[in-house]
């Protein structure tokens, strides 16, 4: 009979030559699979190096084409804005303020002056600070002369009281210096807003300079209340821009919000890279474009053109 030793040394035999059978197979394959992978990494690192180049290469030419810009901006805006003033309005912390100043003197360039420059404050566009805004807008302090709409929205009351205090209409009268006075005391009491510098004046055009995106329960209503004062701002003088960068292209942005409206967009212009210097040269043609009753849609984003049309040079 066949004891248990010869089991034993037959189950020690399978096993063995079990453990050989996937050593020498491991073996056989390590090889190939090694130099496979070493091909792979190899095949990487050059597609990686490449890519590297391929950056700098590009990042070069953007550098180039930024500076070109930049040197023929003067050139292109000159004389599109002759004794033409505008007000910057500056609607959230992420403007940066070297864009700002760019596009100051951009205007400058183009012939025109800031007349002054606003920054609204988030309670501004805060459902919450509503029925104080509303409270001051309808109460007995406002400055003669001042016509307000039929309307129950905040929003739409202290955007029509802005746009009357700060925008001179077409062929008309500048806003009493006054008037403007008393009501930019008022909102910054409230502190809706800030005046930047000693004065703000009345304007023939406005820039409402964007950045990014609203969030939370509430932006598509903060944005709405943004866009009143745009539309207000737009209809009361000779035109508006409103200059943002690609985020605020996106949802709950401002030129967002305007692009996506057909009514919005055939009024005001929009323009989605103010953030670089093709934006701003877009930023300051548009401006003349509203003058002549054009509004347009500059940038990268979909359906824009890169620039608006530039003036032929008099002869």
């Amino acid at each position: 009979m066949i004891d248990f030793r010869y089991h034993l040394v037959s189950l020690i035999a399978v096993f063995l030559a079990v453990a050989l059978g996937i050593v020498i197979g491991t073996t056989a394959l390590n090889e190939p699979i090694l130099a496979d992978i070493k091909n792979q990494v190899s095949d990487l690192e050059q597609d990686k190096r490449s890519l590297e180049d391929r950056t700098q290469n590009l990042q070069a030419q953007l550098d180039t084409s930024d500076a070109f810009e930049e040197a023929v901006a003067p050139a292109l805006v000159d004389g599109t804005l002759t004794s033409s003033r505008v007000l910057l309005v500056v609607t959230n912390e992420d403007v940066a303020p070297e864009t700002v100043d760019q596009v100051t003197t951009l205007i400058g360039d183009a012939g025109g002056t800031v007349s002054g420059t606003l920054t609204l404050q988030p309670e501004y566009s805060d459902p919450s600070t509503a029925t104080s805004l509303q409270n001051y807008v309808t109460g007995s302090g406002l400055p003669s002369g001042v016509q307000l709409p039929a309307v129950d929205d905040a929003g739409q009351l202290v955007g029509s009281l802005l746009a009357q205090v700060l925008m001179i209409p077409p062929a008309g009268v500048a806003p009493d210096a006054a008037a403007v006075s008393s009501v930019m005391a008022g909102l910054t009491a409230l502190d809706v807003l800030t005046p930047e510098g000693d004065s703000i004046a009345p304007a023939d055009y406005a820039v409402v300079l964007t950045a990014g995106a609203f969030s939370g329960e509430d932006a598509a209503e903060r944005n709405d209340t943004v866009a009143d004062l745009v539309t207000a701002l737009d209809t009361a003088g000779s035109g508006a821009v409103v200059a943002g960068d690609a985020a605020s292209a996106g949802e709950n942005g401002l030129v967002g919000l305007f692009r996506s409206d057909t009514t919005l967009s055939a009024a005001v212009s929009t323009v989605d890279n103010v953030d670089t210097a093709a934006g701003r040269i877009s930023t300051v043609l548009a401006l003349g474009r509203e003058g002549e009753g054009t509004s347009g849609k500059y940038g990268t984003g979909e359906d824009t053109q890169p620039v608006p049309p530039v003036p032929a040079a008099t002869p």
